[in-house]
């Protein structure tokens, strides 16, 4: 694959995205985000501390008012190169210093605060006694749509992800299943996401024969078998935003059930997909997947939602799920990843990240939906 890196998010974009949560906080009735260490603080300020769950990190954004970053003082330097830190009043603290107490003058203290949904409840429960009067609700819950719709740039990185992800699928098809273990599969999977441009590969399922039918199967010691059907769903990072696909294949020769079982989610797949488009809901997408699959008679196994969001995290709002009412809005992106599982015998799952434009829905995967036969 060649192709040049993406210019990286300015402060800005970063600034841009501070100033549009504190408005949609306000249109939602809240006192301002309470922004933990996580995919939220990533997307709003491009600050990813190291990982220290006993010392308190937080953005405090107020719907009025400048953003204030509390930070560990043996943290400051690496906050201050942050994309998003010139936008930021750090607030540095000590060890030995009550941390809560420098974000109490920060907010109002009887307002009601979205919190991210990585906040550990060590810090959530002390905030808590630092504010008695003020009530707390999960981001997901207040804001689900904070982080869902994407700009060009946004896009332009997801579509690289879904092409290294592709790109992998391409070469995997090369190597060697019979005869191997589930773990040197998943291995490959790994190796080839990252020379293809992934920073970081977040799961490689490679589920053959009865483990297919376990939708999160983590690799393991099974030696692929000549016949077996393989589930293989890989994804990660790259430039900061996620790849999540899944192909199965067939280890030699396909027996009849095994077509039909694969015709049958494909043509899921196909209607899920043909049910995006502006204005549709995102359980309409779900309704239209499932619909095929209960037809068929394997209802009762496609046991998981059709999709889920995907940005700087591999699931995140909006879900595609029934009870979901939320529209679907050009820009938005989420898999759409039918799937059937027969206990104890093989899975099938078809998974491609599609994103909603003004005329419906673009893929960011286009491989083969095949089932395709390796060795």
């Amino acid at each position: 694959m060649n192709q040049s890196a993406p210019s990286p998010f300015t402060a800005a974009d970063y600034r841009a995205r501070m100033d549009r949560a504190a408005l949609t906080a306000s249109a939602a009735g809240l006192a301002g985000l309470l922004v933990s260490p996580g995919p939220d603080l990533v997307w709003l300020t491009g600050y990813r501390p190291t990982a220290m769950t006993e010392r308190l990190t937080l953005l405090v954004l107020p719907v009025a008012g400048d953003p204030v970053l509390v930070v560990p003082k043996l943290e400051c330097a690496d906050a201050v190169k942050a994309p998003g830190a010139p936008s930021l009043d750090l607030r540095d603290w000590t060890d030995g210093v009550d941390p809560y107490g420098l974000v109490s003058p920060l907010v109002d203290a009887a307002g009601t605060f979205g919190v991210s949904d990585s906040t550990w409840a060590l810090h959530l429960l002390a905030l808590q006694g630092e504010l008695p009067r003020a009530g707390f609700r999960a981001l997901t819950e207040a804001l689900p749509m904070l982080r869902a719709v994407k700009d060009e740039a946004e896009l332009a990185r997801l579509t690289a992800a879904g092409a290294a992800a592709d790109a992998t699928f391409e070469e995997i098809k090369k190597v060697a299943f019979a005869g191997r273990r589930e773990a040197d599969v998943a291995a490959d999977l790994d190796r080839l996401l990252r020379e293809f441009g992934h920073e970081q590969v977040d799961f490689t399922v490679v589920g053959s024969g009865p483990n297919g039918a376990d939708p999160h199967h983590e690799a393991d010691d099974r030696v692929i078998q000549h016949g077996d059907t393989v589930v293989l769903d890989f994804g990660g990072l790259m430039y900061g935003y996620g790849s999540d696909t899944t192909r199965t294949v067939q280890v030699g020769d396909p027996g009849e059930e095994v077509r039909r079982v694969h015709a049958v989610v494909r043509e899921a797949q196909q209607a899920g997909f043909e049910a995006v488009r502006p204005g549709a809901a995102c359980q309409d997408v779900d309704r239209a997947a499932r619909r095929v699959i209960e037809d068929a008679g394997y209802g009762e196994y496609f046991i998981h939602r059709t999709g889920h969001g995907i940005g700087t995290t591999t699931h995140e709002p909006p879900y595609m799920i029934e009870g979901e009412q939320q529209e679907l809005v050009p820009g938005m992106c989420f898999s759409i990843e039918p799937g059937v599982y027969l206990p104890g015998r093989f899975g099938v799952r078809i998974e491609d990240i599609v994103t909603v434009t003004q005329n419906g829905g673009v893929r960011l995967n286009n491989t083969d939906h095949g089932l395709t036969v390796v060795g």
